[in-house]
């Protein structure tokens, strides 16, 4: 009888710790006996004639578990109702004895997980699924206290940036303008922010009570610029989340003269545009019409966070995850996604119970912003004009109530 095998493929963007899940469920099952097959391009191999696979040995599972990126490559590719129908390599299933799909990515991937195995089901040939969730974002809807795979070591390297970036505003006596990765939540952002003591941070989250415009964001980072001058600190940094735009209407958009185009799954490209460069030029547009010298630098915080070394908590939490894969799996378990608690005790979570029962969406994990964590930062480290310093702001500011903090988020 052929020997049974397990697939195991990665989708989406790349996160830190994605060769740490993969060379863990590897070990795990080739010790017990399977076959583990990996398939590049995430989805795409599944439909084409020839995939692109590779046969996932120990020595490779050692090789790659402690790397950055991605062994197997990935894809963003999301199969149509047609491409089942027409294109499916059923085959791929059968003559390889797969009883088990990993997938790995974020809820696009595990969306199109469970599409594959009910159609292998509707084929006779039921297969189990498990996925295993990832997205530096962290803006999957796990239990409190656990973060989404990936999201710690990309914050740990975004922070590595955004401090160097303070001590050089500090040297030069600029500004930067810094623009993190957070497609649906501002996580990213506000982590690194806060680890940096940076004296503004943007976050859609923050909008909670008001419309989010352009012109908003503008007179939040200049409202720190001029408070940290009435201080005298002629220098300073301020990290806005790439999710505002996703909460922009087309035609604040367009005032930003942005042109987004959009990804398979309809999710606009943010990374193809610098947003850092077009908030920097908002911004010393604004500084040139309040007579104030602008001395604004733009930096992104994207592409260089998703294929650094994961650091230790992601090398363990991956660990555990891919092993918890193997006992999910024995248990009888398909379907799901698994997941890890705080004390490494694993457990399935089911798609059906985090989706909008509405929608069918996952919604995701937001900043909670009237946390004490999260307010905390807010009022003792950011810096921002308020009432008392009115006066002082007159220096600056032709009407200082209009770049109040609390009022320009109507708090």
């Amino acid at each position: 009888m052929k020997q049974e095998a397990i697939a195991i493929l990665t989708g989406g963007g790349p996160a830190p710790g994605m060769n740490s899940v993969v060379g863990s469920v590897a070990k795990t099952f080739l010790q017990n006996g399977y076959r583990v097959i990996g398939l590049h391009e995430g989805y795409t191999g599944l439909f084409a004639k020839e995939p692109r696979t590779v046969d996932i040995t120990y020595a490779i599972a050692d090789d790659i578990f402690n790397r950055g990126g991605s062994y197997l490559k990935m894809s963003r590719f999301k199969p149509t109702d047609s491409n089942f129908q027409n294109d499916f390599n059923l085959d791929f299933f059968v003559d390889n004895n797969i009883k088990l799909l990993v997938t790995v990515g974020g809820d696009d991937t595990a969306s199109t997980a469970n599409r594959v195995a009910k159609f292998l089901t509707d084929k006779n040939y039921p297969i189990s699924n498990i996925h295993v969730p990832k997205t530096i974002d962290n803006d999957l809807p796990l239990p409190p206290g656990s973060p989404t795979f990936g999201f710690e070591s990309a914050q740990n390297q975004g922070a590595l940036i955004a401090r160097t970036l303070y001590v050089d505003a500090r040297t030069s006596e600029n500004w930067f303008i810094v623009a993190a990765m957070g497609r649906s939540a501002g996580h990213l952002a506000f982590g690194i922010g806060a680890s940096c003591h940076y004296p503004m941070i943007v976050v859609p989250e923050m909008f909670n009570k008001t419309e989010i415009t352009v012109d908003k964001i503008v007179s939040l980072i200049v409202s720190s610029i001029v408070k940290r001058k009435i201080m005298g600190l002629d220098y300073g940094a301020a990290i806005v989340s790439e999710g505002v735009f996703h909460d922009l209407s087309t035609e604040e958009v367009a005032k930003a003269g942005v042109t987004f185009t959009y990804d398979a799954h309809g999710h606009p490209e943010l990374g193809k545009i610098s947003k850092a460069h077009v908030f920097n030029q908002l911004v010393e547009t604004r500084l040139i019409e309040l007579g104030l010298k602008p001395r604004v630098r733009p930096v992104e915080i994207g592409y260089e966070v998703r294929c650094q070394t994961p650091v230790a908590f992601d090398l363990v939490y991956c660990t555990t995850l891919g092993i918890g894969v193997y006992k999910l799996f024995s248990e009888g378990a398909t379907g799901c996604m698994v997941y890890a608690d705080p004390a490494g005790e694993v457990r399935p979570l089911y798609l059906k119970d985090l989706q909008d029962p509405e929608s069918g969406k996952i919604p995701p994990r937001l900043v909670d912003i009237d946390s004490n964590k999260i307010q905390s930062v807010i009022q003792h480290i950011m810096a921002y004009i308020t009432p008392s310093d009115y006066e002082a702001a007159k220096v600056y500011l032709p009407n200082p109530e209009a770049y109040d903090f609390k009022k320009i988020l109507n708090w």
